[in-house]
């Protein structure tokens, strides 16, 4: 099963490939690619996620709890030094 602690586990291993003195880049870099994507995702997606959510108004919590998974990860990988 998948868990947090799992992605923690995971990044901390490929934090390890880097010197310390690298890690907040690594971090940053990260964390921009992945607003990037989302982004991309978006954009293209948009009139999908629009219809979603029109027609399908249990999605909104999904989509909620969904924002707040990245935000936290987001959050994960900026405070990481």
């Amino acid at each position: 099963m998948f868990s947090i602690d799992n992605l923690y586990s995971l990044y901390d291993q490929f934090l390890s490939n880097f010197p310390k003195n690298t890690h907040g880049l690594v971090s940053i870099g990260l964390a921009v690619l992945l607003v990037f994507g989302i982004y991309k995702v978006l954009k293209r997606q948009l009139i999908y996620l629009i219809l979603l959510i029109i027609l399908l108004p249990a999605s909104i919590p999904i989509l909620r709890n969904i924002w707040g998974q990245v935000l936290e990860i987001l959050k994960f990988l900026l405070s990481r030094k």
